[in-house]
């Protein structure tokens, strides 16, 4: 019988994770796996690490927006860290977990706890036997008291629950500051569409009036008898097609300014006062990033993964301690008097402890397979934390590809519109003295459009692969509250004004 004992015993331990008796106790007297966290594949350099424009030496992030040395975007990244709402429902996530943890927490201390008391006014039925003989029909009875049942830890059940929760609070505030990082890069990324936008509009501005300085030209050549009315057919469809261009551009500018309304958590609001007319934000020429391996700590998205891990592998250890029996203590403690003022002496004290003891040894392919089922769920979580990793790490790389060849790209359509720019002088001069005709003339000014329109987009898109470099480098979560001043003038509060903020968790 002894021997049977032992062997069951042993079976619990081995299907518990643990091979023996020393384990369990290395473990803290708590089945189920001790968490490890999962290896990950990282590249050792970046594809462009060799590039002079691409420093390795570690990167400070914390307000990487201050390279593009714009105050009005510092001070958008300021307001928007005090009043987006997305921000804030990531800190009521936050909020929730910690009450998760605390309520886990709880469960180690006494589960069940009751108080209670009774009165009762009894009487003996005249029908009683020898009732005559009784010299007091009526009489009371005062009852007070406390119970208790407390489940004992033995097997590490709640305090792997506590583990579970402290991994989950964690994980909750890696995505708050993933909402950060994303929101600091969005409104970097909305701010340079606007300036780019701004930059359209007024490259086209500038353009149709030399187009219309060109159309008076070819008018009054027509008119003197110089050309044919097609020079000015030609010059009114090339200034008509150049002018449809700027409401095209300032619808897109609408939106974009309604999304960065949205991102400041406040409702459509011309924002031309705030923003009024700017430069492409530039860059600088060239870029920090640190190695690969900082984004297992940097990225918020990458720190969530991890934690999600560690909170399955804990809930592999709360499954286990179900193969075990429950082990406990109840107990009663109870004043009973037939007189109230009597009820708490020593006299009116009674009560009760021992031991409880439950074992679900019936059920124990359902619990074996609950265990499999949260192992596997495990293994899931380490394949998703992997496959995390290896998405960072070519969101990044990508992100600095695209940041240098818009450096290189800019430059280029740079000489490019130079050029355009002096061939768009010539023809005017050479059409005016009749040395060309019209058709170079149109040909040249529609190049000069094309070619500056093509600049401002990759001067834009240089300015936004530099964003999205440090967005995927996890930047900005490290310290909100440091972006810069507010803006310098009054931009509503958003609604209901009643919603409380939430200041940036710490875990």
């Amino acid at each position: 019988m002894r021997q049977a004992s032992v062997i069951v015993l042993v079976a619990m331990f081995v299907a518990g994770g643990c091979t023996s008796l020393g384990e369990y106790v290395n473990n803290g007297l708590k089945v189920g796996p001790n968490y490890r966290p999962p290896g990950a594949p990282v590249a050792k350099d970046w594809l462009d690490s060799a590039d002079r424009r691409v420093v390795s030496s570690p990167a400070d992030l914390a307000g990487w927006w201050s390279v593009f040395r714009d105050p009005a975007l510092d001070g958008l990244v300021q307001t928007a860290g005090g009043q987006n709402l997305t921000l804030r429902e990531a800190g009521c996530r936050v909020l929730q977990a910690r009450a998760a943890r605390a309520i886990a927490a709880g469960n180690l201390f006494p589960q069940h706890q009751e108080a209670f008391g009774a009165y009762g006014r009894n009487a003996v039925s005249v029908a009683t036997a020898n009732s005559h003989f009784l010299t007091q029909r009526f009489f009371d009875q005062w009852d007070s008291g406390f119970n208790l049942a407390w489940e004992l830890d033995f097997w590490g059940r709640y305090r792997r629950a506590v583990e579970a929760a402290d991994a989950d609070l964690g994980a909750s505030v890696a995505e708050y500051d993933q909402v950060l990082v994303t929101l600091l890069a969005d409104i970097a990324a909305t701010y340079v569409e606007i300036r780019t936008l701004q930059q359209r509009i007024a490259l086209v501005r500038q353009n149709v009036e030399l187009q219309r300085e060109t159309y008076t030209i070819a008018d009054a050549r027509f008119r003197g008898g110089q050309v044919s009315e097609l020079d000015v057919d030609q010059a009114t469809s090339t200034l008509a097609q150049t002018e449809a261009l700027v409401p095209q551009y300032q619808w897109q500018l609408r939106e974009a300014s309604n999304r960065l309304c949205v991102l400041l958590g406040i409702p459509p609001t011309d924002l031309s006062v705030v923003l009024d007319s700017g430069a492409i934000p530039s860059v600088p020429p060239e870029v920090v990033v640190g190695i690969p391996a900082d984004l297992l700590r940097r990225r918020p998205d990458v720190r969530r993964a991890e934690r999600e891990v560690a909170a399955q592998s804990a809930r592999v250890g709360i499954a286990t301690a179900g193969l075990y029996p429950h082990i406990g203590i109840t107990g009663t403690l109870d004043y009973s008097a037939e007189r109230f003022g009597n009820l708490f002496s020593a006299g009116a004290l009674q009560g009760v402890i021992g031991p409880s003891f439950q074992w679900n040894i019936l059920n124990y392919g359902r619990l074996l397979n609950q265990i499999r089922l949260q192992d596997a769920r495990l293994a899931e979580r380490i394949i998703a934390y992997q496959n995390r990793v290896l998405q960072a790490n070519a969101e990044a790389d990508g992100a600095i590809a695209r940041f240098l060849q818009g450096l290189q790209r800019s430059q280029y359509l740079g000489t490019s519109v130079a050029a355009s720019e002096k061939a768009a002088r010539v023809a005017v001069a050479q059409y005016r003295g009749g040395i060309i005709t019209f058709n170079w003339v149109a040909m040249v000014q529609q190049n000069l459009v094309e070619q500056q329109e093509l600049l401002a987009e990759a001067q834009g898109d240089t300015a936004q692969g530099l964003v999205e470099t440090y967005r995927a480098l996890g930047g900005g979560w490290q310290s909100p509250r440091e972006a810069g001043p507010p803006m310098p003038v009054s931009i509503p509060e958003p609604t209901p004004e009643s919603l409380p903020p939430v200041e940036p968790p710490v875990p």
